[in-house]
């Protein structure tokens, strides 16, 4: 039966590609087309630009990016996050290629529902979020897609070159590692990507509101990470992390953000445990990475180089190629 699961599941993912594939158009035969609605044309030309920045500070490009699907809705995809009980790490879906992964990605929203409600009676808890795009590693020329679009052009842009770190540098089994560097190079090329003084301000403050988000998010994890290892389940411990919750957002509420209404997001973000692994994956290592990025004098490509020297070590993640504090050497252009 779980050999037959999988192998339904996978025939789901491989449909899915097999869609997207059809449904790709040439970027530059929609640009020309002249029924390509004008919004539609400068968001794709756009992307034209995104791809040359990419390959001038160093990611690899191959065809990525040169097609377009006009796919319908507010997400390719949608990413599915479960816990167990009493942890914040999320439980691992192996696959092909990739490896071990802390989500699965599902192409029919129902079919996601409808494994995160299996998960729950198995006594897990879950996160399902919307995702606009995703990296097939470089194997695929992967497509600029409708819903990269609707998220705006900040978005558009951060989105191309966060994917693109991915199939520049990806380690099997290392989620942590691929999704913070992914997440860290692609906030702050998005932020490089404009020469204008004025759109490059707006830019870092949409990342600096991101990032104050997310450093509130993940000392909420820690503090649950720690609550659950120092006590019992019950109620007292279920009291203990209501109370966290409350106090997470309310300083949600406090934050001082130019590009997001607080009061909204306090209310609104999902702080359950399965989410809060989610943010840990994506954002608990941005602090040190933008400490390191910061010796080497905001040089963007030469951290991309210690990425890549860093995928190549046994951890990772814990490389000196990416840790502040690291000395130059004569043999290290570091």
């Amino acid at each position: 039966l779980a050999s037959l699961e999988a192998g339904c599941y996978y025939t789901h993912l491989a449909s899915g590609q097999v869609r997207m594939l059809l449904a790709r158009r040439d970027l530059g035969e929609v640009i020309a087309d002249s029924e390509t609605p004008e919004n539609l044309r400068q968001h794709l030309e756009l992307a034209q630009r995104v791809r040359v920045f990419a390959a001038r500070i160093g990611l690899d490009l191959g065809g990525q990016y040169t097609s377009y699907v006009d796919w319908p809705g507010d997400r390719v995809v949608t990413t599915l996050v479960a816990t167990r009980p009493g942890e914040v790490d999320a439980e691992s879906f192996w696959f092909p290629f990739a490896g071990e992964v802390p989500y699965k990605g599902f192409f029919d929203q129902e079919r996601a529902r409808a494994e995160a409600e299996k998960l729950r009676r198995r006594g897990r808890d879950v996160c399902l979020h919307p995702i606009p795009a995703y990296s097939t590693l470089g194997w695929l020329d992967d497509p600029l897609t409708a819903p990269m679009l609707r998220e705006g052009r900040g978005r558009l842009i951060e989105t191309m070159l966060h994917e693109l770190v991915h199939a520049t540098v990806y380690v099997r089994d290392e989620p942590e590692f691929n999704e913070g560097i992914a997440t860290f190079i692609g906030q702050e090329a998005a932020i490089r990507y404009h020469e204008d003084p004025r759109k490059r301000e707006e830019e870092q403050r949409r990342v600096a509101d991101d990032r104050a988000v997310a450093r509130t998010l993940v000392a909420l994890r820690e503090r649950v990470a720690e609550l659950y290892l120092g006590s019992e389940a019950g109620a007292q411990r279920d009291a203990s992390r209501a109370a966290l919750e409350s106090q997470t957002r309310a300083e949600l509420a406090a934050l001082d953000l130019a590009t997001r209404d607080v009061r909204k997001l306090a209310e609104r973000v999902r702080l359950n445990d399965a989410c809060q692994a989610l943010i840990g994956t994506y954002h608990g290592d941005l602090t040190r990475y933008a400490k390191r990025l910061q010796e080497l004098n905001g040089d963007l490509r030469t951290f991309l180089d210690g990425a890549r020297r860093a995928a190549e070590e046994p951890d990772p993640r814990s490389s000196a190629h990416l840790s502040p504090g690291r000395k130059s050497s004569p043999e290290d252009p570091d």
